[in-house]
């Protein structure tokens, strides 16, 4: 689900639930000033609640985390696979039916309420004003009740008592007065954006039916008889509406049944004002599953982006999304020689034993005897990924285009370039030597000088140390998984936290011929309580397949990147 798409279902879900509370709380009580408040709040807190981020907040309450954890697993997964296109997509045809079909109505709902403020402003130019009871007022011919838009008041020609006029223009005044044309464009601007929801529509009626109490409330506050108000009413009720009745406040329109009855009413006692507090439990709550569902769908998409082989940065994020991280690729323009260049996790040992593991020899190349090497620039940008990867000396299409995926594959392990205190992006060149075995012309080495730092530790010949091998060490699941493990297991310490303590933690350890861990070290720390919570997620680590040099088990090195940052 796009995150418009859950904008749009959040807010009208919103007014789903306020008109409920509203029919709940406010429906029968005589508070029309805080109801005409309330409903305002309606519509500016539908729209404006998904925008609240408190996730920082949600991610720090372990019972909402797993929650979350829940529900994303719960979502549904949208996987792209390789496959011949059908020959009518209809789920694509009824999504752009949809989409077209929504703003067509939007458009011809827009242009209706344009033609509604065109006819008043005419019907405004074509009457003529007179001046009643030192009110000014707008005479017309058309046959319609007495009503009021804005600063407008309109009287059709026909003959009324002095006391229904007075009764007409306090009525319509007190319209312009307090505004109330205000809430009714509000209210028609929303229902045209929400207009397939039936709870938006009501909400609307409600706004105009509460301003009609609210005009009338103030007729029978200042002094003029009910009763005879109320037969006046009902003398009117035959009056038609004009085009515009939609925007106007019409002195004799809508439910004169209800009006009379909100008349009749005894007044709420003033303590029942208080029930609208409960509206923030309410718009809190909204804002918590907004949240959630945030959180949630971001954490669907990635690991939707696991089960694919597209961007090893997204498999990464899997880690540092845990403490809230989000990566950030910097816009300026690269440089060539800084102060401190970028380092790939490990050092240049960390680099080559990647692009050892990651290198496969194209098979076509092999059968062709095709070697040589590949020189390879790209750019580490300031969040340790790398981006626009070419090939300056090349020696195959086929070649250079693996030397190219391997380097886009690569995870953004790297420690970015320093320039005058700042990261900045640096431009690194990296060769990738294709060699043919001179025994077995189907076996690929895939690094330059594999010889001279194949073995790390030779101190006990019969059961060497191995950097690189013919099939490095392979965590259960893969690489994935591996960083899956480490999302799951990773506890950023409370204390830590609180002193700002961030940084990338560098582990290595041997990976035995029996698949398990050992010699567990810092290659380079951050601090203790970082350090100490990155050994111990990789010494809870299961088993790996162990790596092989010709065809046999061996004993190698591994280096593991672990960031914590704090947003």
């Amino acid at each position: 689900m796009s995150p418009d798409l859950a904008y749009f279902i959040k807010v009208n879900v919103a007014f789903v639930l306020f008109y409920a509370f509203y029919r709940l709380f406010f429906y029968r009580d005589t508070f029309f000033k805080l109801r005409r408040m309330i409903l305002l709040i309606f519509f500016a807190a539908a729209f404006f609640y998904p925008l609240f981020n408190v996730q920082d907040w949600v991610k720090e309450q372990e019972p909402i985390a797993e929650v979350i954890s829940l529900y994303s697993a719960m979502l549904p997964e949208f996987v792209v696979e390789s496959a011949p296109a059908p020959e009518v997509d209809w789920k694509t045809i009824i999504a752009k039916g949809a989409v077209l079909a929504y703003w067509s109505v939007i458009i011809l709902l827009t242009i209706r309420l344009f033609i509604q403020l065109g006819s008043i402003v005419w019907l405004a130019v074509k009457s003529k004003s007179k001046i009643i009871f030192n009110r000014k007022v707008y005479i017309h011919d058309r046959p319609s009740g007495p009503f009021s838009f804005f600063r407008f008041v309109f009287l059709s020609r026909e003959d009324y008592s002095p006391n229904e006029l007075k009764e007409i223009l306090e009525h319509e005044y007190t319209h312009v007065s307090q505004w109330h044309s205000i809430d009714v464009v509000i209210s028609e601007i929303i229902t045209i954006i929400c207009w397939m929801n039936p709870f938006v529509w009501l909400l609307k009626r409600e706004v105009r039916h509460n301003l009609e109490y609210l005009a009338d409330r103030k007729v029978l506050d200042s002094g003029y008889d009910p009763k005879s108000y109320q037969y006046h009413l009902l003398g009117l009720a035959h009056h038609t509406d004009q085009a515009a009745a939609d925007l106007y406040n019409n002195f004799n329109v809508l439910h004169l049944k209800n009006r009379i009855s909100m008349m009749n009413k005894k007044r709420s006692h003033s303590i029942g004002r208080a029930k609208c507090l409960i509206f923030v439990p309410l718009i809190m709550l909204l804002m918590l599953l907004s949240n959630i569902e945030a959180i949630a769908r971001v954490t669907k998409d990635l690991a939707t982006s696991l089960n694919t082989d597209a961007e090893m940065e997204e498999l990464t994020e899997l880690v540092l999304r845990r403490y809230n991280l989000q990566t950030h690729q910097d816009k300026q323009k690269p440089l060539t020689v800084v102060d401190h260049m970028p380092v790939y996790a490990g050092g240049e040992e960390g680099l080559l034993q990647y692009i050892a593991k990651s290198v496969k020899y194209p098979v076509e190349a092999q059968q062709k005897g095709i070697k040589g090497r590949v020189i390879c620039v790209f750019t580490v940008n300031t969040d340790g990924s790398v981006s626009e990867t070419e090939v300056v000396r090349g020696v195959d299409p086929l070649l250079d285009a693996e030397a190219v995926r391997v380097i886009e594959a690569m995870p953004p392990w790297w420690t970015p370039g320093r320039h005058k205190g700042e990261n900045v992006r640096v431009k690194f060149t990296v060769p990738i030597t294709f060699a043919l075995n001179q025994t077995d012309n189907t076996t690929a080495q895939s690094n330059a000088g594999k010889d001279e730092i194949e073995i790390a530790d030779n101190s006990d010949p019969a059961n060497p140390v191995y950097r690189i091998a013919d099939h490095m060490p392979v965590f259960p699941g893969g690489e994935s998984e591996l960083l899956k493990f480490i999302a799951t297991s990773v506890k950023y310490p409370v204390e830590a936290q609180q002193k700002g303590i961030k940084g990338r933690v560098i582990c290595s350890y041997i990976v035995e011929k029996d698949g398990s861990l050992s010699n567990y070290k810092i290659v380079r720390g951050i601090d203790p309580l970082l350090d100490e919570e990155a050994l111990r997620v990789m010494k809870t680590s299961p088993k790996w397949t162990p790596g092989k040099v010709d065809g046999k088990d061996v004993r190698v090195l591994y280096t593991v990147p672990i960031t914590f940052r704090l947003q």
